[in-house]
């Protein structure tokens, strides 16, 4: 089956994958911009909400928002806040290095691009970090979670990013991700093939059957030609 598009996950897959402590992370945040004890039980609840809604995604294939956490966290942020918080995420956020070449030679091949994230930050946060990193040009479509009613692995999820580049057989679609569970599993059950960025940190799940394995962005491009001359 030729392969018309290749869609990517976003965090661990687009940007390497590192450890973020998000209860420092708040915390941090928090500390500009409340007096100690205020600021601690802030960071306490932003972050008890937040997990919250996670777990919810986990076990519902449900999307929430970043203001869905303020609100159940009974915080009103202000815009002062807010850029606070995007800018302490800002180190982790930056594409890997090896993705502006792949995607600029899945292009010249005529192959589609998307992404596809489970994310509760809006569309504009993640164009931001697209066009400081230079790729915003080389995505033909985008689907974040914050934006749909679902999350990956939800067919519904996929379904979306498939109509974002403009393919509708799910079969001439390539998943690539860093989780079994979402990514792979989640892809392999609405009809795409699903390559694994390998990475230990991440929960495996026992029926996720990934098509191939790659450790490295770099190893796609081989993988893809190999495909589309099946």
């Amino acid at each position: 089956m030729t392969v018309k598009a290749v869609i990517f996950d976003w965090g661990g897959t687009l940007t390497p994958w590192h450890t973020v402590d998000h209860v420092a992370l708040w915390r941090d945040v928090c500390a500009r911009h409340f007096e100690a004890e205020m600021s601690e039980r802030t960071a306490s609840a932003i972050r008890a909400a937040e997990s919250e809604l996670w777990i919810a995604a986990e076990r519902e294939h449900r999307s929430a928002t970043i203001d869905h956490v303020f609100e159940r966290a009974g915080v009103s942020p202000t815009a002062e806040f807010l850029a606070s918080y995007f800018e302490a995420w800002e180190p982790h956020t930056l594409t890997d290095p090896d993705a502006p070449g792949l995607l600029r030679g899945l292009r010249a091949d005529g192959i589609r691009i998307g992404v596809l994230s489970n994310t509760m930050w809006p569309r504009r946060v993640h164009q931001e970090f697209f066009v400081r990193d230079g790729i915003d040009g080389l995505i033909d479509g985008a689907v974040y979670s914050s934006e749909i009613d679902w999350t990956k692995p939800h067919p519904e999820a996929f379904r979306a990013a498939m109509a974002a580049v403009g393919v509708d057989d799910p079969a001439a679609c390539v998943f690539v991700g860093d989780r079994p569970f979402d990514d792979v599993h989640g892809a392999k059950q609405a009809g795409m093939r699903a390559v694994l960025v390998a990475n230990s940190d991440v929960p495996a799940f026992a029926d996720a059957r990934p098509d191939a394995v790659i450790r490295r962005l770099t190893e796609l491009s081989a993988l893809i030609e190999t495909w589309r001359n099946d």
